[in-house]
């Protein structure tokens, strides 16, 4: 079902979506968790872009699993894709909880403070793991094919 649009592969289309939104959603995050202005302004921006990324995770591992079968086993690419939605989806939650808890009345407490702070470390790690499906995903495309020059 997610293979191919005239021919080209869907895998590299829908990645290089959720390669942007997923990031942003993470900068988002972190920046609507330290700003209550910004969380009101911008807080259901970032919910948009958490949710279209994490929705565009299955795509992207569905249609990364259909080139496999065209260029071969991407090693530990494929295993690091498939466990992105684990990190995305946390973050998504945790951004409909500071958009919710900023749009109750009494917006400031204990509970705001501690979503605050999990969606920060939430983003961290999402970070930090779209940075290694990244990677590994280029090095199983370009593998040796690119050499630095110096």
């Amino acid at each position: 079902m997610f293979d191919l649009i005239n021919g080209i592969p869907i895998h590299p289309l829908v990645v290089h979506a959720v390669v942007v939104l997923l990031p942003l959603a993470i900068l988002g995050t972190i920046a609507i968790a330290f700003r209550e202005t910004w969380r009101k302004a911008y807080g259901h921006l970032v919910l948009a872009c958490a949710a279209v990324a994490t929705a565009l995770i299955p795509v992207a591992t569905s249609s990364g699993e259909a080139l496999e079968k065209h260029v071969g086993d991407p090693g530990k690419h494929a295993q690091l894709g498939d466990q992105l939605i684990w990190f995305a989806l946390p973050l998504l939650a945790l951004d409909l909880a500071l958009v919710y808890l900023t749009r109750r009345p009494p917006a400031k407490g204990t509970a705001l403070k501690a979503v605050a702070a999990l969606s920060i470390v939430a983003a961290v790690a999402a970070g930090v793991q779209v940075y290694r499906v990244g990677d590994s995903g280029a090095r199983a495309a370009w593998g040796d094919q690119v050499s630095s020059h110096g």
